[in-house]
């Protein structure tokens, strides 16, 4: 068994693997580290690219495209590791990235989950939108970050640089304690992608475990390498799943109050597709709920009874975002 497992998950990425698989080669060979890659059932020259380059890589095919959560699950079950890191395979990874993360998760067994900085592959001075500085959720369900709310972007200035508890951390790049893993029963493989590391984050912390974003931890994500931020299917798992994970998590006393209003918030967002020339993101908004009433009692059934379900935050990101004008985390924080 080794201690730290990369796992890399690709799907016709033959061209993502050539420019980032060799930074995290070149900076993961420390002691009882071992990288993968998982071939999601691809169709290009993925797995000959891999064998013929990266010798050292252990390869795992999958017979077909199980999605981000059935490939990261099916893989995961086969690979003996103290820790999982599931890392895309759009990241390029930095000179000591590992230990600070693996250091601190093992000097503490209540932290089940860490996440590194995250950062703009393409423009380096900027956090990256699919974690920044690590998760939060607001108090509708709304995910927000360190560094990323909404669409506003913020430049690392070092405003972020301390250590500390976060609600989720993101899929780009997730530290996992492989028991953890194992003993939650993995990602949700109904949420095929989107929103899954969330939920499974909040699972985890229901039962009393911590995440954290360490963030002298550092990598770099381009982003939208497997499905562009313009595709209406990720409008339609966003919206979907993240209703899916509501039900799933929220405490009972208030489940059935924030679906309602996330009723009305998400028909407001479909709505305000529609000026901008983009029905095929309405309809997909409206698809995404239809999906998720004739999967209620699915996922209701599917409530953790052993949990002690914890409140989301009491801030509303959507009025301070929208109303007050508050567009950075530091201007939100007191609120969280």
């Amino acid at each position: 068994m080794v201690t730290t497992a990369v796992v890399i998950l690709n799907w016709n990425g033959e061209h993502l693997l050539d420019e980032f698989l060799p930074s995290v080669v070149r900076y993961s060979d420390i002691p009882d580290t071992k990288v993968y890659v998982v071939d999601n059932g691809s169709t290009d020259n993925s797995v000959d690219f891999v064998k013929r380059n990266f010798q050292g890589v252990e390869l795992i095919e999958l017979d077909k495209n199980y999605g981000f959560t059935g490939g990261y699950n099916r893989a995961l079950s086969v690979i003996n590791a103290e820790y999982f890191v599931v890392l895309n395979s759009d990241v390029a990874v930095t000179e000591n990235w590992l230990s600070p993360i693996i250091d601190i998760m093992k000097s503490d067994s209540t932290i089940a989950v860490a996440m590194p900085k995250i950062k703009d592959y393409k423009d380096k001075d900027r956090f990256e939108y699919a974690g920044a500085a690590g998760g939060y959720i607001d108090r509708y369900g709304y995910p927000f970050c360190r560094g990323r709310i909404f669409d506003t972007v913020e430049q690392d200035r070092g405003q972020y640089d301390s250590v500390e508890d976060v609600f989720w951390a993101t899929g780009a790049c997730m530290f996992i304690r492989a028991d953890i893993y194992r003993d939650f029963g993995g990602l949700d493989e109904d949420f095929f992608a989107h929103m899954e590391e969330i939920d499974l984050c909040w699972r985890i912390k229901n039962r009393g475990y911590r995440a954290i974003c360490v963030p002298e931890s550092t990598v770099y994500h381009l982003g939208g390498g497997t499905l562009s931020e313009l595709n209406p299917k990720k409008v339609f798992l966003n919206h979907r799943n993240n209703l899916l994970m509501l039900l799933k998590n929220l405490p009972s006393s208030k489940l059935f109050g924030i679906l309602f209003i996330r009723m009305i918030l998400d028909g407001v967002a479909a709505v305000s597709y529609l000026p901008k020339g983009k029905f095929r993101f309405f309809v997909a908004v409206i698809k995404a709920h239809f999906s998720f009433y004739r999967m209620f009692g699915k996922y209701y059934k599917k409530r953790d009874k052993k949990a002690n379900h914890i409140s989301l935050g009491r801030i509303g990101v959507v009025n301070q975002y929208f109303i007050k004008g508050n567009k950075t985390f530091n201007r939100l924080k007191d609120n969280i």
